[in-house]
């Protein structure tokens, strides 16, 4: 619902290692409303966990992205994906 907070995304190693792909700026992501993850061209096998990457803000659509294939956009981290990624680098 609009306005309403989404539940935080427990941060799994998948979802890391997707997080840490992106950093890498090896995905693109689909422009739809649930947008799907693609890692080095091919879809991720978990996209239950991309969606939720997207919905709760640690990847989106980089800035001025260029369509790496039909529908496809090259994405990026949020300051929340950042931050995610330099706990676990941190500890």
């Amino acid at each position: 619902m609009p306005g309403q907070e989404e539940a935080p995304v427990e941060l799994s190693h998948r979802a890391m290692a997707m997080l840490k792909a992106v950093a890498q700026q090896r995905a693109q992501m689909s422009t739809s409303c649930e947008p799907d993850l693609f890692i080095d061209g091919f879809a991720c096998c978990d996209q239950m966990t991309a969606h939720a990457l997207a919905r709760g803000g640690y990847v989106r659509p980089a800035a001025g992205a260029t369509t790496a294939a039909p529908g496809l956009v090259v994405a990026e981290l949020t300051e929340a994906g950042v931050a995610a990624l330099s706990v676990t680098v941190a500890a």
